[in-house]
């Protein structure tokens, strides 16, 4: 994605001679990075999270509401994964404009996107059923807590 940018770069403001088909790359690139880095890639801990009410509650609570979102959100992934589909299988009649890739490839991250997204707060959900609390098993390095001032 960053050499397409660069030959972009380099083809418009050195040799005057701009071409299309590095924009192509570099949207193809970032949407497979943005929906394959966050299916697969990413963590829970690494999610966007209400911090201030979701750390200033108890452990059961946050598990509670690990519960409840992951039901919300499989629900929602679940209820829109038949519009993707049909979204995905639709867009095979067009090519993209300079490198001939069917636009169904091109979206075919999004399916994969909501199944792993299924998946991973599926397997949330249960974790959370069995008590499980991923943020008990591992203190954040830089806290301190009041032990340290007591000794």
């Amino acid at each position: 994605m960053f050499l397409s940018f660069i030959v972009q770069v380099f083809m418009r403001y050195v040799l005057d001679n701009p071409v299309g088909w590095t924009v192509e790359v570099c949207v193809i690139a970032w949407l497979w990075i943005l929906f394959w880095g966050q299916s697969v890639s990413a963590s829970e801990e690494d999610e966007i999270r209400f911090d201030i009410v979701y750390g200033a509650v108890s452990p059961a609570v946050r598990r509670w509401f690990r519960v409840v979102f992951s039901v919300f959100l499989v629900g929602i992934y679940l209820w829109s994964l038949p519009a993707v589909w049909d979204f995905v299988s639709f867009m095979q009649i067009q090519d993209t404009s300079y490198l001939d890739i069917p636009f169904s490839w091109v979206f075919s991250i999004a399916v994969v996107f909501m199944v792993v997204s299924i998946l991973r707060y599926a397997r949330i959900f249960w974790s959370a059923l069995r008590g499980h609390d991923p943020h008990a098993a591992t203190p954040d390095p830089g806290t301190v807590s009041r032990k340290d001032f007591t000794e």
